[in-house]
Formats: structure tokens, C-alpha cells, sequence
């Protein structure tokens, strides 16, 4: 479904990706991981077609994603972005519709339009305030709200940048397990994380980057062993096992209290 091979993108003469391959096929859920500054969300635009890469290669439904004209490219895939801004006083429910305009570019709006975009809303638990204006939702109401726009586009491919900011844990599990859902259902999703317990848990495939580069590839189980991530995140972390099997992983942080003194404690006593 979407390839990527050997991509290289610098920016003023600093390389923030380099040498990347990796492949997403129809039916799994692939989360990408790393510290900040790792070029996770650098990717991602490469991927979506919003910027080139220097060299090397993307494909799509084994197409160079470069081939594709914007209304295709629409058609296949959508992209939910960090950055989120709606100035117009839309409600949530004209928001989430926004997802339905590359299919209304070839034909007029009908009812399968709204029962998308509602399905869409029902999916991510926004259906309840659809009709409230978007600007006074909460963040996670928000983030909710603008991934039923990316559901309601009904691509084949999904690429969602940290879908999990602003919810709560809640509201966190409920999106990846819907996300895991929509893959078992023959999309392709990929989702950038900084969660790596989540991306452990949801995810078929998880690929680390680190300073620009593929530090791994592959299962979970595979890719977050403790001395590959004390490597990429500078402190060392142990893994466990989830009751689902799945791999768990904690840091291992020095944590200092400080001691109460004895005037501490009679004062605190009074």
C-alpha cells in the first residue's frame, strides 16, 4: 500500500531524514516513535505528499506518490496534521463534513454524504456535540472532531500525526483501538506516537527513528527492547509484559524525594 525507499530531505543545508525505507501494507496499523526532534512528523509530510523528498522514493497502491494529481491523492489518503486551525465559525458537524469535499469535486452532495459524516462522528465519540460552534470545544473535543474529518474522507490510507494529543486516557485507547479496528478492516494506518506503550499495544508494526535515521523496523516485541530505547531516548527502561501479551515498557528514572527534617515533622505534626 504506501512504500517508502531510501528518502532524503534536508532543510538549509541540515539533513533531517536520511536514508528512511519502510513499507505499510493494506491491513496494519504502523506507529512511528522517537524523541523529539527525530523527524517523525517530517516524515509524515513527506508521506502525504505535502513536501518532496531530495531523493529516494514513495509509492502509493504502487504508484510514485508523486503521480498522483491533488483530487487522486484526496481520494486515497488523508492526513490529520498537528496543526489544526478552523477560523471560520463552523459547528463541529460542518467541520467533520470538510472530509466529504474531494468526493463532491466530482459529483453533487447526497444523503450517503451526512450518514458518512455522521458514522464518522459516531465513530470517534463527537456526535453529541456536532452541533456546538468548534472554537468552544475543548482540545480533545477538538481532536475528536477533526479526526472524524479525516474518517469521513474515506481514504484507503490514514496518516495521523500524535491523533492522541489532548484526550485523555479514556478517549486515547478508544482512537487507536478504532484506528486498529479501521485496519483490520483493510485500511492502512499509520500514526505517529510518543506513547510507545500505545504504539506497543495497537500497533502490527512500530518504526523507531533517531537523529533522522531508521533505528528499527518491525514488531513491537522486536523494536522496543530496553537497550534500543536507553540508546535512542538517553535513559535506560525495562521491559514487561501487558496482560494482552503485548510488550510494556517503563523507564527506569532516578527519582529524588527529599528528606523530611526533624523540625519538618514537628511543625508538620502541629
Amino acid at each position: 500500500m504506501l512504500e517508502a525507499r531510501s528518502l532524503r530531505y534536508a532543510v538549509g543545508g541540515k539533513t533531517l531524514l536520511e536514508n528512511i525505507s519502510f513499507r505499510l501494507e493494506a491491513g496494519q496499523m504502523l506507529s512511528v516513535i522517537g524523541p523529539n526532534g527525530a523527524g517523525k512528523s517530517t516524515l509524515l509530510r513527506l508521506l502525504s505528499g505535502e513536501v518532496k523528498p531530495d531523493s529516494g522514493q514513495i509509492e502509493l497502491m504502487g504508484r510514485p506518490l508523486a503521480s498522483y494529481r491533488p483530487l487522486e491523492l484526496a481520494l486515497e489518503r488523508a492526513v490529520l496534521t498537528q496543526r489544526r486551525e478552523i477560523n471560520f465559525p463552523f459547528d463541529a458537524y460542518e467541520v467533520a463534513f470538510l472530509g466529504r469535499l474531494p468526493h463532491l469535486e466530482r459529483r453533487a452532495e447526497n444523503p450517503q454524504d451526512h450518514q458518512t459524516t455522521e458514522r464518522a462522528l459516531s465513530q470517534t465519540g463527537a456526535l453529541h456535540f456536532a452541533t456546538r460552534r468548534y472554537q468552544t470545544l475543548s482540545g480533545g473535543e477538538q481532536s475528536r472532531v477533526d479526526l472524524a474529518r479525516v474518517l469521513a474522507q474515506e481514504p484507503r490510507l490514514l496518516l495521523l500525526d500524535e491523533p492522541t494529543n489532548h484526550l485523555d486516557p479514556k478517549h486515547q485507547v478508544e482512537v487507536l483501538a478504532l484506528c486498529r479496528r479501521l485496519a483490520q478492516m483493510g485500511w492502512g494506518v499509520l500514526t505517529v506516537l510518543h506513547d510507545l506503550n500505545l504504539a506497543g499495544l495497537f500497533s502490527d508494526r512500530i518504526l523507531l527513528l533517531h537523529q533522522g535515521r531508521v533505528e528499527a523496523w518491525g514488531q513491537p516485541a522486536e523494536v522496543l527492547q530496553p537497550a534500543r530505547l536507553q540508546a535512542v531516548y538517553g535513559l535506560p527502561f525495562i521491559q514487561t509484559q501487558h496482560p494482552s501479551g503485548r510488550p510494556w515498557v517503563m523507564p527506569l528514572a532516578e527519582v529524588e524525594v527529599d528528606a523530611v527534617v526533624p523540625q519538618d515533622k514537628e511543625r508538620l505534626a502541629c
